[in-house]
């Protein structure tokens, strides 16, 4: 049975947003596939490596080498440092050998929590033999796609555009010494089989063709390069149009899996973003509301999320979240915690509430640093075994919660003898919600998760990347609002300020941190999602610094990232490293694009700063995905919500008074607990210099008791005093 690679995507896309295929491979290289090698099969599921093979081996074996990436910091690039593989990090130096000796390049792109990188670097990586292919024939390039996400995607979109839209990590690409790529693939098995061959057999095939057929590889892979730097090119009109929102919401429902919830079949990822967009567009449509309450109760009772410790896996392989792919990510958490309190707040589902708070207190708990900010993912193997740390049989849960609340508490969470899992293991999960059962079980729960604590738990990669600690922030700032929970603004302050200390350096804003900051400079999704955090911050905590930053990093962003001619955003800013191609990408996948965030970051700060030039500039931006926004809105839920947000009216709140009166924070606590997605929430309270960061707060100076006004448009209502005279009028 030939493996299958799921590629770490966004729900449903694989068939809505279609990659053009590359046709103009060399026929040298072509005919090298069409003789056995598919570097993406489609229709068969991984077969999951047993006991005898891949878990039998030592976790630490004896190290015999140590290569450059011993040097680095990323925990990625230090988990192959001892690999046989002459790895180079990325950087000039493996491009100057290749060119010398006239090599082509071999890159390897994953990240530390990949379950499949693991698997292609015992197999594969740790072979002396594969290693000695690799280092006579090629030029081997090791890089982690969270640290240089630019790289990552110029490379994706290559492999995508190879393998018919197909692509996933660890990624395998084959370029010329100037970095052109002309063969690429996702994981590669060691062994020849199932009609095609393993990956020792690839090497030496590919290494081959060069030597025989290079002239004709670089002329194609110069074709290819061109390809890749056509991006974000409006190919029709531009023009924002109103339609485009329920259109959106009817071809979600259309996907809408109304037997497990969710889009599209398996694997099942988290929708956030689409839940996000049809909670806030979907108004009065039942079937909107269905689509999503839906999907978030299937989902936090599947086993998908962590019934004992909190906190969501990474996907699902099967349709129905039973059992998933157990690594987690900050950006899952992040996204799935808001989107259940928001829901919590447009249902009033208390259901929602815990969920969203359990996975808040899951990232405090575990996924935070002693700095405050937060850590990136956790592993899905433990022990060489997928899921072990996470899975139970009926025998040990009989043995923390005694034989008979043992039993009770198996049936309740599907704890079978034959499991669902693998080796008679079960990963728990609920079949038919019971509220009573659950506060029943809520002290078994608790003990399960302390005595799992005891077991090797999975690796955790403790990288600190702005990006995703952006989104961390945002979410624990709106939350803690929406959820009256103080806590969690204290969360989002303290990491904020770890990142406003520690990640700018002369201004600028860096990548991240480990072990000190990171010398690579902010991308994109850096700017933006910081800068959005910043603005959630500043609603939450009515502290004028947040803002002020936010704001001074939105004018950076756009002087660094904006396509002054065609419009949009670049992934990579003017002055960074010059690759093959400079990207404009608004796909909404695993995480929001960074055009996606930036647009509605201006959108927000034109609200705040009555400035209508940067709303043209983002209504620009998003025109050009016009074409997206219609035929693939699974692909683009986040951008649809600034389309949203630009279309549609919007209220400018400003509550007036004195922070910490009761009255004034009464107001404030309504505004921030009210469903009202297309609003920015302002505080009057007589501070230095906030008259001029936010013209509308003149003539607006707290009073002898404070006041909430709310404006749309032109048009403002009398002020509302108390808070339920606001929630009317926001509601």
């Amino acid at each position: 049975m030939a493996p299958k690679v799921y590629v770490d995507s966004a729900p449903g896309v694989g068939d809505v947003l279609k990659m053009k295929a590359f046709p103009g491979m060399a026929a040298a290289v072509f005919a090298l596939c069409m003789a056995g090698c598919d570097p993406e099969p489609k229709d068969e599921p991984i077969p999951t490596p047993g006991p005898s093979d891949e878990a039998a081996k030592p976790q630490e074996p004896p190290v015999r080498h140590t290569n450059r990436l011993a040097k680095e910091k990323s925990p990625y690039l230090l988990q192959h440092a001892h690999n046989p593989v002459d790895w180079f990090p990325w950087g000039d130096e493996a491009f100057a050998k290749a060119k010398k000796e006239g090599k082509p390049v071999f890159l390897s792109v994953g990240y530390s929590t990949c379950h499949w990188c693991h698997v292609m670097e015992r197999e594969s990586f740790e072979n002396e033999d594969t290693a000695k292919i690799l280092n006579d024939n090629f030029v081997s390039i090791k890089v982690d796609r969270e640290e240089r996400p630019d790289v990552d995607e110029i490379y994706m979109e290559a492999v995508q555009a190879i393998n018919n839209g197909s692509g996933g990590w660890p990624m395998s690409v084959f370029l010329t010494p100037e970095g052109k790529p002309f063969f690429a693939g996702t994981y590669y098995p060691p062994d020849d089989g199932h009609g095609r061959p393993g990956f020792p057999t690839l090497l030496t095939r590919i290494a081959g063709v060069w030597k025989d057929k290079r002239e004709s590889i670089e002329k194609d892979a110069e074709h290819l390069a061109v390809y890749l730097a056509d991006s974000g090119k409006p190919d029709g009109p531009t023009d924002l149009d109103a339609k485009l929102l329920p259109a959106a919401v009817k071809q979600m429902i259309q996907r809408y899996d109304a037997d497990n919830g969710g889009f599209g079949s398996s694997p099942k990822f988290p929708p956030s973003m689409a839940l996000g967009y049809l909670l806030r567009e979907g108004g009065g449509d039942k079937a909107a509301l269905q689509a999503v309450t839906h999907t978030l109760d299937a989902m936090a009772r599947g086993g998908i999320y962590d019934q004992a410790g909190g906190g969501f896996a990474r996907y699902s392989t099967d349709e129905r979240w039973l059992i998933p792919h157990f690594e987690k990510m900050l950006y899952d958490n992040a996204q799935l915690a808001r989107v259940y309190a928001e829901a919590a707040v447009v249902t009033g589902n208390p259901y929602y509430e815990r969920i969203s708070r359990e996975v808040f207190d899951y990232v405090l708990r575990e996924m935070t640093s002693p700095e405050g900010a937060f850590w990136s993912a956790t592993d899905a193997d433990s022990e060489g075994e997928e899921g072990k740390f996470f899975v139970w049989t009926p025998t040990q849960v009989a043995e923390i919660l005694g034989p008979s609340e043992g039993a009770d508490f198996c049936a309740y969470f599907g704890v079978t003898k034959e499991g669902n899992f693998e080796h008679g293991t079960s990963a728990l999960h609920v079949d038919v919600y019971d509220e009573a059962q659950e506060k029943r079980f809520a002290p078994a729960k608790a003990k399960l998760y302390t005595a799992r604590k005891k077991r090797i738990p999975p690796h955790l990669d403790d990288k600190l990347l702005v990006s995703w600690n952006g989104m961390m922030i945002s979410a624990l700032a709106w939350s803690s609002g929406a959820l009256g929970e103080p806590r969690y603004r204290d969360a989002a302050e303290r990491a904020a300020k770890f990142l406003m200390t520690q990640c700018v350096k002369d201004g600028r804003l860096l990548r991240g941190y480990r072990q000190g900051a990171m010398s690579v400079t902010g991308f994109l999704d850096d700017y933006a999602m910081f800068s959005a955090a910043l603005f959630d911050l500043y609603e939450a905590t009515g502290k004028l610094e947040y803002f002020q930053e936010a704001r001074r990093l939105a004018n950076e962003m756009i002087r660094l990232f904006e396509d002054k001619d065609q419009g949009a955003f670049f992934s990579t800013a003017s002055d960074q490293e010059k690759l093959i191609a400079r990207r404009k990408d608004a796909y909404d996948g695993a995480v929001p694009s960074g055009i996606s965030v930036a647009c509605m970051t201006l959108l927000r700060l034109a609200e705040f700063t009555e400035d209508d030039a940067l709303r043209q500039k983002a209504a620009k931006a998003m025109g050009i995905f016009r074409d997206r926004l219609e035929s693939a809105a699974l692909a683009q839920p986040e951008l649809l919500k600034g389309v949203s947000f630009f279309l549609r009216p919007r209220k400018e709140v400003v509550i007036s008074g004195k922070p910490g009166s009761p009255d004034f924070e009464a107001l404030a606590a309504a505004a921030r607990r009210t469903w009202c997605p297309n609003k920015v929430l302002a505080f009057a309270t007589g501070a230095p210099g906030e008259e001029a960061e936010l013209p509308f707060l003149v003539g607006r100076a707290p009073g002898a008791k404070a006041q909430a006004f709310v404006c749309e448009g032109e048009t403002c209502k009398a002020p509302a005093t108390t808070p339920d005279a606001l929630q009317a009028l926001l509601k």
